[in-house]
């Protein structure tokens, strides 16, 4: 027990079923005889549907209904799909057109849904599907992301989403036009896909007349809420379930149309019916991350101290609103700034355009990476354009250790933190020092190399609320019911952990549900670094509730006043007796003490905890071809207290690997058309072993005072940190050459291509 106790290095208990194939994902669990739905997509990125005929596909062999948005209208059903909108800078309600679960007389993306088969096997499905015929008068396409343009929703003339605006514009103003020096710096941050193992999925069907939905997503509640609305009915019939899940990356966090309608579509037939995407499907109408354009202008003092700072940031939206995209650009975007340092003031802008694309929702950490990446590009290219050595612009720059708790000029509170401590371990373990020698070495093999740097900080979000119920059942074991929902990410290994730890029981005897709005009554699901944090603090306060239930019990039954609780049993003072809680259970059964085997508790963080840490990243360029190399990176991070190392290594391993992948190799193209160009991996950079080298991870914690167990989340911290420093990297790698804005992916290609740029400019010199 003590093996598997909290901050061990325990393995998954989760591995074993998943490395030999026993994993029951959405795929897997979909009832015997399920009919099998397919989506007939738009070929075109902006049209008028002029004519929808389905009669030929209705009548082939299987096919036992075609949805459209007239028969689902036609149903009852609301045929749209709501999401959060932000407001506008001027108090006014931003752009809010609906989303129908499928087009209503017009498309605006390739990929959005126009139809859905359904019928007694997939190929029946797919082909029926082909059988439909459309006439399309096709419109003008809006691809760039600016006002005005062909106009997609009326709801939104110029193609402006919303137009946000939060901090003191009046004394960022002020602040930059005493500083000393202005630095400014735009930056694109390129469009990504996630590319999770497992594609979106869904099966439905109709149990004791109630429905049933099994999703692959982050939780439950939200697409049980949508269920009941979309269907006018009362969520208590209801039920909706997460099996193992392949992946989410905040995706997956948000509901979709397809789910809505496999599970009209069970209900309309009386049968159950699956729908699974495959992954061009995936990537055509899966919630795309990033694609912003971010200006950032940054204005130090005579002593280089940053004093003020401001970044106007234009987000490329997609053809509709998804899930939480406007506050993820716009308001979540905000809480990082202004990052780890210490600034007077602090003024954002940020404006959301509708094109003919797939929506673009938060996903691989969306929010926190866009504002770190184009504050950390701007702190490296200022500290050149300064003179002054990065490393110690940032120490100079930094939030001391003595100001916590500090209040943001955005207006968050940090509770903790030693940034210069972490920075120079970070500089230790990458051996800095080194680095000129290693750049020497480079050039010998014609290789330009380069060392980049990115101190980020984010901030746990999401609902800072969560409950946990623990049961002791009859066969001797211990069930806890949690509100998050593991994507791949080791929960139950970490939750056992709590359990074990906190109440003496053997991991062997505990398990875990999660994924089932019936079991568990509410839930914030997964997302936004929030799942140990939240689910580990109701965890305890569960646990401690249940040592307070179980004492007056116990020492009754062992005849003293009172017990203490200690090494996993309850033991009279001034004796050898001890009672394990299972023993207690066991009793409490016998004794009819029913309400002791359950219980519940919620628990409220008393505030967001802010992971930070240093990324430091080595890359070659290849002169003559501009293949870019990832060769050395170290991390260094303060996630507070570790409750699992070796997980939250792997989570900074895998976050690392997204933000090299968008960095050197991935960039969702589209041409002038709206056709997506990268619409399958022979397309799609997605990144491979050979472009990661091995990453270094170091911990170096400041407990968080935001929760009882001092963590602070690592979900995000490896995308939060590696995209600023593969980018700062090749701006090192660069510099000297003359080459000032370098922007990702660094595809050969795209470097080749500035390698050229500056020979012309050498030459013109």
């Amino acid at each position: 027990m003590d093996k598997f106790g909290l901050s061990q290095s325990t393995r998954r208990t989760e591995d074993p079923r998943f490395l030999t194939g026993q994993g029951a994902y959405v795929d897997d669990t979909a009832p015997a005889g399920a009919l099998h739905a397919y989506v007939l997509r738009s070929p075109v990125a902006h049209a008028d549907i002029t004519s929808l005929d389905v009669s030929e596909a209705e009548t082939m062999d299987g096919v036992r209904a075609v949805l459209t948005a007239e028969s689902v209208e036609a149903a009852g059903v609301v045929n749209n799909l709501p999401t959060a909108v932000a407001k506008n800078r001027d108090g006014s309600r931003a752009a809010d057109p609906q989303r129908p679960l499928l087009a209503r007389d017009r498309v605006r993306f390739v990929g959005e849904g126009i139809a859905m088969v359904v019928a007694e096997t997939l190929q029946q499905a797919r082909d029926a599907a082909e059988a439909i015929e459309i006439d399309f008068e096709e419109l003008d396409v809006k691809m760039d992301v600016a006002d005005g343009g062909p106009t997609i929703h009326p709801e939104a003339p110029d193609n402006v989403v919303y137009d946000y605006a939060k901090g003191d514009e009046a004394a960022c103003d002020a602040a930059l036009a005493k500083a000393a020096r202005v630095v400014d710096l735009t930056v694109d941050d390129n469009r990504i896909i996630c590319a999770s193992m497992e594609p979106r999925g869904s099966w439905a069907e109709v149990e004791d007349d109630r429905l049933h939905v099994c999703v692959n997503g982050q939780g439950v509640w939200g697409m049980k809420d949508q269920l009941a609305r979309s269907f006018g009915i009362d969520k208590s019939s209801v039920r909706v379930t997460n099996p193992d899940v392949g992946g989410g990356f905040g995706m997956k966090g948000m509901n979709y149309p397809e789910t809505v309608l496999v599970a009209h579509a069970a209900r309309e037939l009386g049968q159950p019916v699956r729908w699974m995407g495959d992954r061009s499907e995936a990537m055509l109408s899966d919630n795309a991350g990033r694609d912003l354009i971010c200006r950032a202008r940054l204005g130090f003092d005579a002593d280089n101290r940053l004093i003020a700072y401001r970044m106007d940031n234009v987000a490329n939206i997609g053809a509709y609103n998804s899930g939480y995209a406007q506050h993820i650009q716009s308001e979540l975007f905000s809480k990082v700034m202004p990052g780890c340092y210490d600034v007077q003031a602090c003024f954002m802008t940020s404006r959301g355009i509708f094109t003919n694309t797939t929506q673009v929702d938060a996903y691989r950490g969306a929010g926190r990476p866009e504002a770190i990446y184009v504050l950390e590009r701007a702190m490296d290219f200022a500290a050149r354009e300064l003179g002054v050595d990065r490393f110690e612009l940032r120490r100079k720059c930094f939030i001391q250790p003595d100001q916590f708790p500090y209040e943001s000029a955005m207006g968050e509170t940090y509770d903790v933190g030693d940034f210069p401590r972490v920075l120079n371990r970070a500089m230790r373990e990458a051996d800095v020092a080194g680095f000129d020698a290693r750049r020497e070495e480079s050039a010998t093999h014609g290789k330009l190399r380069g060392l980049g740097l990115c101190y980020y900080i984010e901030s746990i979000l999401g609902d800072p609320s969560e409950s946990a119920e623990i049961e002791f059942t009859d066969d001797g074991r211990v069930t806890l019911y949690v509100g998050t929902q593991s994507n791949g990410q080791g929960h139950e290994t970490v939750y056992r952990q709590f359990l074990s730890t906190d109440l003496g029981i053997s991991p062997d005897l505990i398990d875990i549900v999660q994924g089932d709005s019936d079991r568990i009554a509410t839930g914030g699901g997964t997302g936004g670094s929030r799942s140990v944090t939240t689910q580990g603090t109701a965890n305890r306060a569960t646990t401690a509730r249940v040592i307070e239930k179980f004492t007056p019990f116990v020492a009754g039954l062992m005849d003293v006043e009172a017990v203490d609780f200690e090494d996993g049993g309850f033991r009279a003072a001034g004796s050898n007796t001890v009672m394990t809680v299972l023993e207690a259970a066991a009793a409490a059964r016998e004794a009819g003490e029913t309400e002791l085997l359950k219980t519940r508790e919620t628990a409220t963080l008393p505030g967001r905890s802010f992971p930070n840490g240093a990324h430091l990243c080595e890359v070659e360029i290849d002169g003559d071809t501009g293949h870019l190399e990832v060769v050395k990176y170290t991390v260094v991070d303060d996630f507070g207290n570790l409750m699992n190392p070796m997980l939250a290594e792997g989570q900074v391993h895998g976050g690392v690997v997204q933000g090299i992948g968008q960095a050197v190799s991935e960039h969702v193209v589209y041409d002038e058309t709206g056709q997506l160009l990268t619409a399958s991996f022979m397309d799609y950079g997605m990144p491979r072993a050979v472009q990661v080298p091995m990453i270094a991870f170091h911990s170096e914690p400041v407990p968080s005072t935001a929760n009882v167990l001092g963590m602070k989340g690592c979900g995000e911290a490896g995308t939060v940190g590696a995209m600023a420093a593969v980018g700062n990297a090749a701006l090192d790698a660069l510099w000297d050459l003359g080459l000032r804005r370098v922007d990702m992916p660094f595809t050969p290609s795209r470097v080749w291509s500035m390698l050229q740029q500056a020979k012309g400019s050498i030459a013109a010199e």
